[in-house]
């Protein structure tokens, strides 16, 4: 068997962290006699265990913890793995609440397994490492809460988060990271850039873009729309609700309404806020009587849609309950297929490429057991999807079994500037709302036919990559993309006019400019710049008004270079 060193690393963190986590429950269950253990998994990033408790940890408790975790560690204890019946594994979590409610799910026939250290025991299947000692460097991060099994009718654990390596050279390197991340958070950012604010008196979930904000927004839409139209796309505006019946035949209140906002009742009929723009654009479809000449049709919207996410999954612009997906839709015959996929993977491409972001991996997920659509259209779906990734060299990974009910997908990954991985364009097609909705167009030989659809986001939603486009890019946007491109500071009242000339002079040439003509000193309106990312600031004094010159401070240098109008045109406009 050929050894894939990448999948190696991977397998012996997992190990690394999981062993992590049953030392941290040993030592917390010593410390805190009271405490009840819930679960401790690993995780890409590190490991977590989850614990009922009264009292919330402190930082200090965390201190504590890690303390003598270090002491477990030195100990060099060998983890065991036993083996018990479900009787007896009941016998042995009888003072553990949230256990005994986990082996009560297990199958009676089936036998139950548990890793011990020293005299801690805890129900696991595994893999760890051979002994505590065998865990080169950890660390813990950070408490938070979270509901047992995720759902909010049920207790209130409290999580210790943390994470381990295989050397302490990675965990510092993964701990640098975290730093860089907090700084380019872009809940931060966001309020030290003036972008956008989420207010509890408007809703949890529920943005409010500011003028900066709103002014990135439009320039990232108003180049999608553009690459949109370039590529053949039609885009239309969808109402923000629908009647109740869009959603039953659609399907949303049968499979998604636990996602989707209480419905409204309007004149003896009930709405409810759109949780996708799908039927919606199905409608546009039978609009008109739909012929073979008229595929691929190619529809697309920049639309707002509403889900109800539970609060403690809300983050930022990350995680939204108003949410504007880059959706598009794209009606076509079977042989137009690989064509319609390839089209949007060049868009796709050509799309991050412009935000200095490309491709970091694909999947693609297929037929799980239940599905609708039969046997030979997952077939020329999922075919078209593989061999179109294949006639690309692309490598990707297989989710077999994976794929929505509906369709096979392909999910286009990307990395950020810290080397964080997003899920951020699908590919996905849907056999069942071409069936709800009975679509069909007239084929070549007059027959009625049922067109293939495929659903497709590039950017996902606006919110969640405005939010990584932040963090990726620290918040100092390049030169195209920053709400505010160049700011003008005058050093005295004397040069206002001067200054205000150079402004509009700017404004006409389409740059994104204003003049800060506070009664400020000029330093504290460079350090105010700074602070704002704003790529130039231009200064301007008694020997630029003489000479008819300006003095240019690029937003990462503390030198300036003097230019005449032309000169600073030929910068900017690069």
């Amino acid at each position: 068997m050929v050894q894939n060193p990448k999948e190696d690393l991977i397998e012996l963190r997992k190990k690394i962290r999981h062993s992590t986590a049953h030392v941290m429950a040993d030592v917390v269950t010593r410390m805190f006699p009271n405490v009840k253990l819930a679960i401790g998994p690993p995780t890409e990033d590190g490991f977590y265990y989850d614990f009922l408790t009264e009292t919330p940890f402190t930082d200090q408790d965390i201190k504590k913890i890690e303390k003598g975790m270090k002491k477990v560690i030195q100990r060099n204890l060998i983890f065991e793995l036993h083996e018990y019946s479900r009787d007896e594994a009941l016998d042995l979590n009888d003072n553990e609440p949230l256990k005994l409610e986990i082996i009560s799910e297990i199958p009676k026939d089936e036998k139950i397994t548990t890793y011990k250290h020293g005299l801690f025991e805890d129900l696991c299947a595994g893999p760890h490492v051979e002994s505590t000692g065998k865990i080169p460097a950890f660390k813990l991060l950070s408490v938070a809460g979270a509901y047992w099994r995720g759902d909010e009718n049920n207790h209130m654990l409290q999580r210790i988060y943390g994470t381990a390596f295989e050397s302490k050279e990675e965990l510092e390197k993964h701990l640098d990271r975290i730093e860089e991340a907090k700084k380019r958070d872009h809940r931060v950012l966001g309020k030290q850039l003036d972008l956008f604010s989420i207010h509890d008196e408007v809703g949890s979930g529920l943005v409010i873009w500011h003028p900066k904000g709103s002014r990135l927004r439009g320039i990232i839409e108003d180049y999608w729309k553009k690459k949109h139209y370039d590529s053949g796309y039609d885009l239309i505006y969808t109402p923000h609700i629908g009647r109740s019946n869009l959603w039953e035949v659609s399907g949303h209140l049968e499979f998604f309404k636990e996602n989707m906002f209480d419905g409204m009742d309007m004149e003896g009929q009930d709405y409810y806020l759109k949780p996708m723009n799908c039927p919606f654009h199905i409608m546009y479809y039978q609009s008109d009587l739909r012929s073979y000449r008229d595929l691929p049709m190619r529809i697309g919207e920049i639309g707002t849609v509403y889900r109800y996410e539970r609060g403690g999954v809300l983050h930022g612009l990350t995680r939204v309950r108003g949410l504007t997906q880059d959706d598009a839709h794209i009606f076509c015959t079977e042989d137009q297929i690989e064509a319609e996929v390839n089209s949007v993977l060049d868009l796709t491409d050509n799309v991050l490429k412009h935000f200095d972001l490309k491709p970091n991996s694909y999947c693609l997920s297929t037929r799980p057991s239940k599905a609708v659509g039969d046997d030979q259209q997952w077939q020329i779906a999922t075919e078209s999807l593989r061999k179109t990734m294949e006639s690309r060299g692309l490598s990707y990974e297989i989710d077999d079994g994976g794929g929505a009910f509906y369709g096979p997908k392909i999910d286009v990954n990307i990395q950020d500037a810290l080397g964080r991985e997003w899920q951020c364009s699908t590919i996905q097609f849907d056999f069942n709302l071409p069936e709800r909705f009975s679509l069909k167009y007239i084929g070549s030989d007059g027959e009625e036919k049922k067109p293939y659809m495929v659903h497709r986001t590039l950017l996902g939603s606006m919110e969640r990559f405005i939010g990584v486009l932040i963090e990726h890019y620290g918040g100092a946007f390049p030169f195209w993309l920053a709400p505010v491109q160049i700011v003008i500071i005058p050093i005295a009242d004397k040069h206002h006019e001067y200054a205000k000339n150079l402004e509009s002079k700017l404004l006409s040439e389409n740059i994104r400019v204003f003049s800060d003509n506070r009664n400020q000193r000029m330093n504290l309106k460079i350090r105010e710049a700074q602070l704002l990312k704003i790529p130039y600031m231009l200064i301007i004094g008694d020997q630029e008004m003489d000479s008819e010159t300006i003095s240019v401070r690029i937003r990462d240098d503390s030198t300036n270079q003097v230019m005449n109008f032309d000169q600073l045109l030929s910068l900017v406009k690069v």
